[in-house]
């Protein structure tokens, strides 16, 4: 069923503190509304994939988490879990407030990322760090609690990065193109609902516009429009389809006064209506 905005599974802070962890073998259906419908957490999400099988769909892309490995997913991508093939998971999810600066600023750069095969060494360094996490997550009694399972799941979350990163160039291996490319996705991610204008980033990073677009296109192959139109249109199309609210709350939200520019915009993007796009969801 729709409801009137894209559910949010919260942390049980009263319980957690803002840091969720745990083990467990799946097979089958979820048998778990709350992860089988499309939704957002309340946190940074981490599996770790010791075994088996586990389909997602994130963002509309159906994904095949085959272990060893491991997926990062940000607080703002949809998804749901489809089904498990005799998967043994570790799962954690961390509130914001709890992920140190350094470690954030990363997670929010690598975004959106794909599963990561792990090799058995790695998959034993992450398993063992990650069930030191999890008995100090059963510790309540600690008085240091909160603070103790703070910074254990820290390391846990940078040898996650560690990982990705090395399945990526080192930021001395960027070309400037690929650095401002970067912190233009960054201000991107950040400012994507009430900023449309490739001069207003470039003001931002304190560029010019040609520049701003010359190092975009040249990094990505696409310009600023393409890349605001993209994001934009993400998570249109993520209301459309998981939530009820009307296609003009939509186009609100997302800083467009002007109702129908909206419905062009997404049916030029797109190949269809908005409407069409949202009966999908029906059929």
């Amino acid at each position: 069923m729709k409801i009137k905005s894209i559910p949010v599974n919260t942390l049980p802070s009263e319980l957690s503190k803002g840091v969720i962890i745990g083990k467990a073998s799946f097979d089958g259906s979820p048998n778990s509304e709350e992860v089988e419908r499309a939704h957002r957490d309340g946190g940074y999400t981490f599996i770790l994939q010791e075994k088996g099988i586990t389909n997602i769909e994130i963002d509309f892309k159906k994904q095949k988490i085959k272990g060893p490995a491991v997926l990062f997913i940000h607080p703002n991508q949809v998804h749901r879990v489809i089904s498990f093939e005799d998967a043994v998971i570790i799962s954690w999810i961390i509130a914001i407030e709890n992920i140190r600066p350094e470690f954030l600023k990363i997670l929010e750069e690598l975004t959106p990322v794909n599963v990561l095969s792990l090799n058995q060494d790695t998959l034993s360094i992450l398993d063992e760090t990650a069930s030191v996490c999890i008995k100090l997550f059963a510790r309540r009694e600690e008085k240091m609690h909160a603070s103790i399972l703070k910074e254990s799941c820290n390391t846990l979350i940078a040898l996650v990065i560690s990982q990705y990163l090395a399945a990526s160039k080192t930021t001395d291996k960027y070309s400037r193109f690929e650095i401002i490319t970067k912190a233009f996705k960054t201000e991107l991610e950040l400012h994507f609902e009430t900023i449309k204008s490739p001069g207003a980033y470039a003001d931002i990073l304190n560029i010019s516009t040609a520049y701003l677009n010359e190092c975009v296109k040249t990094a990505t192959g696409y310009s600023i429009s393409y890349h605001i139109q993209q994001r934009v249109i993400l998570e249109a199309k993520r209301l459309l389809y998981h939530s009820d609210k009307s296609i003009k709350e939509i186009a609100t939200m997302l800083g467009y006064d002007d109702y129908s520019y909206f419905s062009r915009l997404f049916s030029k993007v797109v190949k269809t209506t908005p409407i069409a796009f949202r009966n999908k969801n029906l059929e």
